[in-house]
């Protein structure tokens, strides 16, 4: 008997452009009313997977089931129960907020008064019932945010978001997080992202997706225990400058630098090799912490070593 707590799953699915692998045989599998996230850098293959997901895309091998229906075989039937916010914001430029959403519930066939209603309800969800003006002048973040409404107008069972905040700034970003957490639980959502942070807020599991292949997959807190072998050390110091950095990176080591303190990871680090390299470089130290690897530094050290397999 299947397992009906499963929303998605895919076997081996690939996708080839000629002789390049844009998606190399993933398998996942997202459960109902959860957040999911595939993360990974642009071109990694996360728009690719969706849109083969949403069959928009025919597989070269593999396979998957939405809900129980193969995207080969039940296309129309996997149409129905989806919402997609893609990346260009689907919108209808010169008509206002809730003149898109009903253009939207006229194409699924909604009845007027149906129709209505879930525009309004979703307008109020989104906090966009107060904007009457064309959707072309609102916000990218009010924009994302109607482009997710849209999505939602036909009650779909599983909504796929792909980089929903792609060039958002961090204010903007973190307001379509808010509407994002609202749907939880409600919807099974497939979200697509190379924001760290925007995965580690929202998903419930992530698949880190590099060179077209799932490389490492789980829940936030799974993905740092278990690459815990990355040590990660924060350095509190002004005037860190460039070549120094520079310096740190050709010993093989990854180094994220702020204004100031930067943190180093590597899976050997030698302490007191760094510190003695930057007191020879006069940098005065002003606080060191051992700290646990963030999202982030895991994400980093993976698709780092990625590219280095590639090289060889």
């Amino acid at each position: 008997m299947e397992n009906t707590s499963i929303a998605i799953k895919t076997n081996d699915l690939t996708k080839r452009f000629g002789k390049r692998n844009a998606v190399d045989a993933i398998n996942i599998e997202i459960n109902h009313g959860e957040i999911f996230s595939l993360l990974g850098k642009n071109g990694a293959g996360k728009t690719t997977t969706i849109k083969m997901l949403c069959c928009l895309l025919r597989p070269s091998s593999g396979s998957a089931e939405i809900m129980g229906y193969d995207i080969r075989k039940s296309p129309l039937e996997i149409k129905r129960i989806i919402g997609v916010s893609p990346q260009e914001t689907a919108i209808a430029g010169h008509l206002n907020t809730k003149e898109n959403l009903l253009l939207i519930g006229g194409v699924f066939g909604l009845k007027r008064g149906l129709s209505i209603e879930r525009a309004k309800n979703l307008m109020e969800l989104m906090e966009l019932e107060d904007r009457k003006d064309q959707a072309q002048k609102l916000s990218g973040g009010m924009q994302i945010r109607l482009s997710i409404a849209i999505a939602l107008m036909s009650e779909p069972q599983i909504l796929f978001l792909d980089e929903p905040t792609l060039g958002l700034d961090p204010h903007a970003r973190k307001s379509v997080w808010n509407y994002i957490n609202k749907l939880k639980r409600e919807k099974t959502i497939l979200l697509t992202t190379h924001y760290m942070e925007e995965a580690d807020s929202l998903a419930d599991h992530i698949a880190i997706i590099d060179n077209a292949q799932i490389i490492t997959s789980g829940t936030s807190a799974e993905l740092k225990h278990k690459h815990e072998s990355i040590q990660s050390l924060k350095i509190s110091a002004d005037d860190i400058s460039s070549d120094i950095l520079d310096g740190l990176k050709n010993k093989g080591m990854e180094v994220i630098s702020t204004m100031n303190s930067i943190v180093i990871n590597s899976v050997e680090l030698d302490f007191y090799s760094i510190i003695n390299y930057l007191q020879t470089k006069n940098i005065k130290i002003k606080g060191i912490q051992m700290q646990e690897p963030t999202l982030e530094e895991v994400f980093l050290h993976l698709t780092r070593k990625e590219v280095k397999n590639e090289n060889h």
